[in-house]
């Protein structure tokens, strides 16, 4: 915050004294915050004098201007994190708890406590090798974490009410949770001995519900909120397997040859492996060699339940998913306007009472933006400001989300980087900007880059059938820099430094194709070094073939993959995370059932399963597909996702603990293959989004980006420089001529996200939503100003004294007014 802007963040946590009967306040509608300091002293100042009576008069406007940009911050903060108004602060005493519950600080801490619960899994019984530790170490590291969550816990009840807290059914569910945990870990430390845990495999849901998770959150909400279709088609397909294996059991149980219908449990567990098609055809095989008609049963069977109801399965959860992305994308929408129309109503003031002014604007991205400069404050206004009228309308306003995160930065006149160049230099960049930008020189890359894909193949051909591989370290022949990888390698360094020069550094390193390509061209130019040294750096020649990555750039169709590729690269790691915390819940449930076992060499009873877990056969390897520790069972849980015999593990634990433990692995099949099914549906969602976007919007080269131009004038500038933001004025802004003279041009710029685009996508709709939302809005009458915008949804505070009338907007301080404000503050003292 400058130095010279008269905001005092002080007040925030611990408001000054606020007075009364010393003039008429400034402010429309006080919220809450405000509201509630300023009934403390009522009677200390009378027959001070005028000056005085200004002087505090004056600071109790500015105390509560301050107190409604921050409730304005916070409102526009719970739009913006999609957070409810029902945990909006309800009076200045919440206002420390929330500030403290939103802190960078405090949500770095209560993620690395979740992820330190996490960890436990590493030290605890069972361990991985060479780090179990004590149990009273692991036990007291449990309840550090676990008390840091509580006083997480602490903090929301402080600022959210105890009777909001016992309704938000995730914090209550963490809150039990904690409960249990604690006191399972109090008993291991007095016991000095693990126990069959299996709470611990919830540790997952407590990472979830941290801020940097809120992304990972709501996409498991979203499947969540897919399941009940998906529920019934499962059951469904459940349903028709049964039917099958009762008719497969009258079929094929008679037949001694074949063990796989020979009850009824095995035969409905022989065709749900079979939808999996691990064990086809050997479970077909022996009722086809007694008659060849009995292949019709399975291949009816697969045909439904496979290619039928799988896809239909597909088709469910994909038409449910982009149903609740739409959704998602409305009520986010709605949401965020509620949240600007409820930060609107504490930003006009009686001289502004439809608009917010610029000094008001300013005030709000203080505590909005806390980090933004000047300059950029007032760029962010203009380009708010459409209708160029000095100030904002609540309409114009609501895209304050958009445009809040502009990079602003000046650029001259021209796009050309080179303008202020001497002549020569500058007709030789113009002649290499329009050479690089020739459709011609992409075509000759690309034929470049096809060329290095014939000699790449032509050389691992010749590698491949040679007696010793030439790429294998300690092969000493032909260990010199073959002549076509200094070529190609160089060829595409001189494209870069072409292009870098030609289009400018910005234009260059700001375009995500042209990034692609250099980093094509470092890995490159490191699996050339490769080839210095193959037996030091081998693994850097396998990084050459990554060049011809470049000729996907080529189609528009493989552009729209890796277009889609960029999009989901946010999302993408929801979906990592949550498919990561599955795993560790199947794999604690996995470690407390089945790390006892040993596997080598079991199953000698069983002529079918025993050749994989013998150490004796090249197949018998399975033995190795345990529950050991939580890294083994990570390893043991994705072969099971592949599918591919699969069931050998199944039958493997089933024969040596318990035929229960069927249960375990056939529901973590079932739970995988519904999310794995969501993220076929997430990506097929984003691809035919990208597609749709492009053809609803006929945008190109600028879908991924957000891009605003703006001039100022020398006046402008001499403001911005020149004048504290309290005492800005829209005046220049509403007289400026649209032929004026401008001398400064500045550009805004930012990566536009998913909902942004979807906004942009269902622009045609938006409309609708809006209307579908509007819900009539009583009338309140009061003794004073009444504002003309009010929110569809009255604000959850106490509405007591919020309409205040006011005579003028905040002026600036002058040398008298900080002479009394001395005054004041030694009178306060000795009061």
């Amino acid at each position: 915050m400058d130095s010279n802007d008269n905001y005092d963040t002080s007040l925030l946590v611990k408001p000054p004294r606020s007075y009364s009967n010393v003039g008429d306040d400034q402010v429309i509608e006080a919220g809450n915050i405000a509201s509630s300091s300023s009934q403390n002293l009522q009677h200390l100042w009378g027959g001070q004098g005028n000056d005085l009576s200004y002087t505090l008069s004056h600071q109790r406007n500015k105390e509560r201007w301050l107190m409604n940009y921050q409730e304005a911050t916070i409102y526009l903060e719970e739009g913006e994190n999609n957070e409810k108004f029902d945990t909006h602060p309800k009076s200045q005493a919440d206002v420390p708890a929330y500030l403290i519950a939103h802190h960078p600080f405090f949500h770095v801490v209560d993620i690395l406590a979740s992820l330190l619960l996490l960890s436990l899994a590493v030290i605890e019984k069972p361990a991985v090798n060479h780090i179990q530790v004590p149990i009273y170490i692991h036990a007291s590291l449990e309840l550090l974490g676990i008390t840091i969550l509580t006083i997480d816990l602490i903090v929301k009840v402080r600022w959210q009410g105890i009777q909001t807290f016992l309704t938000h059914k995730r914090t209550l569910l963490k809150c039990l949770l904690l409960l249990v945990m604690v006191s399972e870990a109090i008993t291991v430390i007095v016991r000095q001995s693990n126990h069959f845990r299996v709470t611990r495999a919830l540790r997952p849901l407590f990472l979830l519900d941290t801020y940097y998770c809120r992304g990972i959150r709501r996409f498991c909400r979203q499947v969540f909120q897919s399941l009940p279709p998906i529920l019934e088609l499962l059951f469904l397909l459940l349903f028709v397997m049964f039917l099958f294996s009762i008719l497969g059991f009258y079929l094929f149980s008679s037949n001694d040859n074949s063990i796989y219908f020979e009850t009824l449990p095995k035969s409905f567990l022989s065709l749900f492996v079979l939808l999996t098609t691990a064990n086809y055809p050997d479970v077909m095989m022996p009722a086809y060699a007694t008659s060849h008609i009995s292949a019709l049963f399975f291949i009816v069977y697969i045909s439904i339940e496979l290619y039928f109801f799988m896809n239909l399965f597909l088709a469910v959860v994909y038409n449910t998913f982009t149903s609740l992305e739409k959704s998602k994308v409305k009520k986010l929408m709605l949401h965020r306007r509620h949240a600007c129309e409820h930060a609107f109503r504490l930003l006009v003031s009686k001289r502004h009472r439809n608009s917010i002014s610029l000094c008001n604007f300013a005030g709000l991205m203080k505590f909005y933006r806390p980090g933004a400069k000047k300059i950029e404050i007032y760029l962010t206004f203009k380009a708010l400001n459409s209708s160029c009228s000095g100030s904002l309308s609540l309409e114009e306003f609501y895209n304050i989300y958009s445009l809040t995160d502009l990079n602003w930065k000046e650029t001259s006149k021209s796009d050309f980087w080179f303008q202020k160049l001497p002549g020569c230099l500058r007709k030789m960049m113009a002649s290499l900007n329009w050479f690089v930008n020739w459709k011609w020189f992409d075509y000759f890359v690309y034929l470049v880059i096809c060329g290095n894909f014939i000699v790449i193949l032509y050389e691992a051909i010749v590698a491949s059938t040679s007696e010793k591989n030439a790429y294998v370290p300690g092969y000493t022949h032909g260990e010199q820099l073959s002549w076509h990888s200094i070529m190609f390698t160089g060829f595409y360094i001189l494209e870069a430094l072409l292009k870098i020069l030609g289009l400018g550094p910005t234009k260059y390193f700001t375009d995500g194709w042209n990034l692609f390509d250099l980093g094509v061209t470092v890995v490159s130019l490191v699996g050339l070094f490769g080839d210095l040294d193959k037996d030091r750096l081998f693994f850097f020649i396998i990084l050459r073939p990554f060049r011809l990555i470049r000729i996907f750039k080529a189609r528009k169709r493989y552009r729209d993959v890796l277009g889609t590729l960029f999009i989901l690269a946010d999302q993408l790691w929801s979906l990592v995370v949550t498919l990561m915390l599955l795993y560790y819940f199947y794999a604690i449930i996995g470690m407390e059932c089945f790390s006892y076992i040993d596997m080598l060499n079991c199953c000698k009873n069983n002529s079918a399963i025993a050749p994989y877990y013998s150490n004796m056969t090249d197949t018998g390897y399975y033995y190795l597909n345990n529950f050991d520790d939580i890294f083994i069972s990570g390893v043991t849980l994705f072969e099971l996702t592949v599918v591919n015999n699969w069931f050998i593990i199944m039958e493997g634990y089933a024969i040596t603990a318990t035929e229960f433990s069927r249960i375990y692995f056939m529901t973590f099949y079932i739970v995988t293959m519904v999310v794995m099914t969501v993220v076929v549906a997430f990506i097929l969602e984003a691809f035919m989004f990208k597609i749709g976007y492009r053809h609803q919007t006929n945008e190109n080269s600028s879908i991924d980006y957000l891009i605003h131009t703006q001039t100022l004038s020398v006046d402008e500038t001499h403001m911005i420089n020149n004048t504290k933001m309290s005492c800005w004025s829209g005046d220049l802004i509403r007289n400026q001529s649209p032929a004026a003279i401008t001398d400064f041009h500045f550009l805004g710029k930012k990566k536009r996200g998913k909902i942004e685009l979807s906004l942009q996508m269902y622009k045609d709709e938006i409309q609708d939503w809006i209307e579908e939302e509007k819900v009539p809005t009583p009338e309140v009458v009061t003794s004073s100003v009444q504002p003309d915008i009010v929110p569809r949804q009255p604000p959850v505070f106490n509405r007591l004294d919020s309409y205040v009338s006011i005579s003028s907007d905040i002026p600036c301080v002058s040398e008298r007014e900080n002479n009394v404000q001395v005054s004041r503050r030694q009178t306060s003292s000795i009061v």
